[in-house]
């Protein structure tokens, strides 16, 4: 008589089993996570067109500025809203903050020469992201708004015409995209209230001499070419004042910044030359304008004995 085939033991239908009801709860749940992040992007999505539509309603530019704060106070833990007016940053409005900060906020005035990030922002056009010191916010912001010495602040800048006039400032959790796209949209919005400004006056050395020249006597390709160089130059040096801070602070105390970042300038000189100098016969070296100008606080000094100038 032969033998039946041996009776699988209670352990392996319960290993099989088992095997069988994990393989569908995990696509149950890659189902339900699925599903969960599409609606969470739809939301998101949803959100932001919502902020954007609302932005471009703005009836003026007050109108702008409030529904700006108020969209973007979704997107951020706290966020306030400066006009850039010249050399001073006005406080305008600001979202995220009790009422007495609020209502301080509304008068303050930030000389930008006190405040290397907000004046980086506003004379780059880019969006940065600093430390929420005294020295890159000012004392006075810094203190209103309680930040901490490891706290970071985002700015956005809103430039309609191409020309910065208010920053977006927000801080905490930040969803940086989402505030630069409104920041667009908002300078979108702003270019239909007013008038491009007129063009100013930019200092350049015509074939590398000493003599100014207008920027109308530029042509349309130079004048491209000097906006990216400015561009390049501001970046560059914000991401060391950002990332090397405490070198920068260092050597501006012993009136030795170069020696302090002696590879990072020396790196970002060449790359510059390359890049600009070696290419346009009227180029001006930005760089070390902007070295001068936001590391050494207008005082070319404090780049120390061994920093070798302008490039020539």
């Amino acid at each position: 008589m032969p033998s039946s085939a041996p009776s699988p033991s209670l352990r392996q239908v319960w290993e099989e089993r088992f095997s069988q009801l994990f393989s569908e709860m995990e696509t149950l749940c890659d189902a339900r996570v699925a599903e969960a992040r599409e609606r969470a992007r739809s939301d998101a999505a949803g959100e932001l067109n919502q902020a954007v539509r609302r932005i471009r309603r703005a009836a003026d530019v007050e109108d702008l500025g409030a529904t700006l704060v108020d969209t973007a106070g979704g997107f951020a833990s706290a966020v306030a809203l400066f006009r850039v007016e010249g050399p001073i940053a006005r406080g305008a409005r600001v979202r995220g903050v009790p009422e007495e900060t609020a209502e301080r906020f509304g008068a303050l005035e930030i000389p930008l020469r006190d405040a290397a990030a907000l004046a980086g922002a506003a004379e780059s056009g880019e969006p940065m992201v600093a430390a929420a010191t005294g020295l890159e916010v000012s004392p006075a912001l810094a203190d209103l708004l309680g930040h901490g010495p490891a706290d970071r602040v985002s700015l956005f800048p809103v430039a309609p015409h191409g020309r910065v006039a208010a920053l977006l400032y927000a801080w905490g959790a930040v969803e940086g995209p989402v505030l630069e796209l409104l920041a667009e949209a908002a300078a979108a919005a702003w270019s239909g209230f007013a008038p491009p400004a007129p063009s100013g006056l930019v200092t350049i050395a015509p074939a590398r001499e000493e003599s100014a020249a207008a920027w109308d006597l530029l042509s349309a390709g130079d004048r491209q070419t000097h906006l990216r160089a400015q561009r390049a130059a501001r970046v560059r040096v914000a991401e060391m004042r950002l990332y090397q801070a405490a070198e920068v602070q260092a050597g501006r105390a012993r009136g030795d910044i170069y020696g302090a970042l002696r590879k990072s300038i020396d790196d970002a000189r060449a790359e510059f030359r390359e890049s600009y100098f070696a290419r346009c016969s009227n180029m001006v070296d930005y760089l070390h304008l902007e070295l001068v100008r936001t590391l050494a606080h207008d005082d070319a000094e404090l780049l120390g004995r061994d920093y070798p100038g302008a490039l020539a």
